[in-house]
């Protein structure tokens, strides 16, 4: 008699080292808001605290010695992947992760550290790789490849003062190495660099008084 869809699914699941659909949707119970366990992908042991929302297509990937953890509130959107494998990865309370176009994140060598702060916000397709830092109310706006990179704390895109904000990186492209001050922007399309440092208030003035 062949398997029950279902018992394949979840067979196939476990094989991959994820959880099975009722456990996805069991993190109800846990206060995690997931609005499609069939195409959310949770490994065990990740770190879920109460009022996260998991949209579809999400995937959440520990393995080994990897660990993730995210904040309160914090929203996941469709095509979010965080993986961490050997490594770990940290989201505050309240981040937005993968808004137009998913995002990746992956922590997949031993020492490896990924962390993000409470308010970020990280959208348009583009991937935190090796050890990178992003500030509370920093911003990655676009498809870029971030390596080793810090962007520092501030407010979030909500601090009405440009100068109060995260860093931001927006644009398309690479980063590598680059340390972006509270309140500074780079804009790029290509390779990123800190000679392009601009000031927030370039982009988004100071309402006059």
């Amino acid at each position: 008699m062949a398997e029950p869809v279902a018992a394949t699914v979840d067979r196939l699941r476990g094989r991959a080292g994820f959880l099975p659909v009722d456990a996805v949707a069991g993190l109800a119970d846990d206060g995690v808001l997931v609005l499609d366990p069939f195409s959310t992908l949770v490994s065990p042991g990740v770190a879920l605290a109460a009022g996260v929302t998991l949209w579809p297509g999400t995937i959440l990937q520990a393995t080994g010695d990897g660990r993730i953890a995210i904040g309160a509130e914090t929203q996941l959107f469709p095509g979010t992947r965080i993986v961490a494998a050997g490594g770990r990865v940290s989201v505050g309370t309240m981040a937005e992760i993968g808004e137009e176009g998913g995002f990746t994140i992956k922590a997949d060598q031993p020492g490896n550290l990924v962390e993000i702060g409470s308010g970020a916000r990280l959208l348009g397709g583009g991937s935190l790789t090796l050890c990178n830092s992003i500030g509370d109310g920093a911003q990655v706006l676009g498809p870029i490849r971030m390596q080793n990179c810090r962007l520092q704390a501030g407010g979030s895109h909500r601090e009405p003062d440009p100068d109060r904000r995260g860093g931001v990186l927006k644009g398309s492209g690479v980063a590598r190495g680059l340390t972006v001050p509270t309140g500074m922007v780079i804009q790029a399309f290509g390779l990123f660099s800190e000679d392009d440092l601009r000031p927030q208030t370039f982009f988004h003035p100071k309402p006059r008084e």
